[in-house]
C-alpha cells in the first residue's frame, strides 16, 4: 500500500465517518431519552434519499402518501387517548401537532414535484418531508409502550423496520437510484492528492452539525430539557417536564438528522429501499463504542468504524462488514469487564 493509497483511503474513511457519527448521534439522542434502540432510523435515510431522486426524476414522491397515512393514524390514536380521558379541550391541539403539522410538508413536496426548481428547493423538501415519520411512528407504536422494558422496545422497533422496508419497496421498488452531487469539482491539497467537493461537504457538515447540537444541549431550554430526561425521566416529571413531549422532540431531532444522512450520502452511492439499514448498524457500531450514552466517544467511534470500514474494503471487499461488526467483540469485552470491576468495589465498599 503506497501513501497515496492511504490518502485515500483516508478521506473515504472519513466521509464514511461522519455520515455514522450524525447517525450515531440521532440513535444515541433517541435511546438516552426513550430507552428505544431505534431501528428504522436507517429506513428514514433512505427515504430521504429516495424521495429526492423522485423529485429529480419529475415525480411526486410517494414519502406524501405514507406520511399522511402515519399523521392519520397518530392523530385517531391522540384523539382517542384525550376522549378516553374526557380531555377534549385539548382536541384542538392534537389536530394542530398530529395533524395540520405533518401535512405542512406533504403540501409543499406536492408543490414541488414535476416542477423545474433549484436544487436547494428540493433538498429542503426532501428533509421536510422525512422529518415527521419519526415521530409519527414513536406516536402510533412506541408511546404506548413507553414504560416496557428495553428488550421489548427494541422487538417493537425491529418489527417497525421490517414493516417500513416493505412499504418501502411497495412504494419506490426494488431499483437503486443515485441523485446528481450537490457541489462539484475536487480540491487538491499539498502533494496532488485531489478529494472531491462531496466528500468535504460531507465531512463539514458532520462538524457543524455536531457543534449545533452541542449547543442545543447546552445553551438551549429544550436541549436541557432533553438531557435532564436523559439523566432521570422521574426526576424531570417532578420537575414539569414532560417525557412525551421530550421523546417526540428526540425523535424529531433524529428524523431530520436521518434526512440530512439521506441527502449527503446520495450522491456518492446507490440507495435502495434498504439501503439505510446497513448504514444504520454500522451507526449502531459507533453508538455502542459510546455506551448509547457519550456523544463524544460516539463521534470517535463513528470515525474508527468509517476507517476500519475503509481499509477493510481495499483489503477484502467481503469481509469488510465482518471486520466492521467485529469491532464490537473487544469493546463489549472491555465494557463486561468494566462493569465487573465496579460492581466488584462495589462490593468491598458495602463489606
Amino acid at each position: 500500500m503506497t501513501w497515496e493509497v492511504a490518502l485515500i483511503l483516508s478521506a473515504d474513511g472519513l466521509a464514511n465517518g461522519a455520515v455514522y457519527l450524525l447517525a450515531g448521534l440521532g440513535l444515541v439522542l433517541v435511546f438516552s431519552v426513550t430507552r428505544v434502540v431505534f431501528v428504522p432510523f436507517g429506513d428514514v435515510i433512505a427515504f430521504s434519499a429516495l424521495t429526492l431522486a423522485a423529485f429529480e426524476a419529475g415525480r411526486t414522491p410517494p414519502t406524501i402518501g405514507l406520511v399522511l397515512t402515519l399523521a392519520l393514524l397518530a392523530l385517531a390514536a391522540e384523539l382517542w387517548r384525550l376522549a378516553r380521558r374526557r380531555e377534549f379541550a385539548r382536541m384542538p391541539r392534537a389536530l394542530l401537532l398530529w395533524g395540520l403539522l405533518p401535512a405542512l410538508p406533504c403540501v409543499f413536496a406536492w408543490a414541488v414535484a414535476g416542477r423545474t426548481l433549484p436544487a436547494v428547493v428540493t433538498i429542503v423538501a426532501s428533509i421536510a418531508l422525512v422529518v415527521p415519520i419519526a415521530p409519527l411512528i414513536a406516536r402510533v407504536a412506541l408511546q404506548p409502550i413507553a414504560d416496557a422494558s428495553v428488550l421489548v422496545l427494541l422487538i417493537a422497533s425491529l418489527a417497525l423496520h421490517f414493516l417500513l422496508s416493505g412499504l418501502g419497496l411497495l412504494f419506490f421498488g426494488p431499483e437503486g437510484f443515485r441523485t446528481e452531487p450537490l457541489v462539484g469539482g475536487a480540491l487538491t491539497l499539498p502533494g496532488g492528492f485531489p478529494v472531491s467537493a462531496q466528500t468535504l461537504l460531507m465531512i463539514a457538515a458532520a462538524i457543524v452539525l455536531s457543534g449545533l447540537f452541542y449547543l442545543l444541549f447546552e445553551r438551549t431550554l429544550h436541549g436541557k430539557a432533553l438531557r435532564a430526561t436523559a439523566i432521570n425521566r422521574v426526576g424531570a416529571r417532578l420537575v414539569g417536564i414532560r417525557p412525551a413531549r421530550t421523546a417526540a422532540l428526540a425523535y424529531g431531532g433524529a428524523s431530520l438528522l436521518a434526512g440530512l444522512i439521506g441527502v449527503l450520502v446520495a450522491p456518492v452511492t446507490t440507495m435502495y429501499y434498504d439501503s439505510g439499514f446497513i448504514i444504520g448498524l454500522k451507526a449502531f457500531v459507533a453508538a455502542i463504542i459510546g455506551g448509547l450514552s457519550s456523544y463524544p466517544l460516539t463521534a470517535a467511534g463513528a470515525l474508527a468504524v468509517g476507517l476500519v470500514e475503509s481499509f477493510a474494503s481495499f483489503w477484502s471487499g467481503a469481509l469488510k462488514d465482518v471486520i466492521v461488526f467485529g469491532m464490537l467483540i473487544p469493546v463489549l469485552l472491555l465494557r463486561s469487564l468494566l462493569v465487573a470491576r465496579v460492581e466488584d468495589e462495589e462490593e468491598e465498599i458495602d463489606g
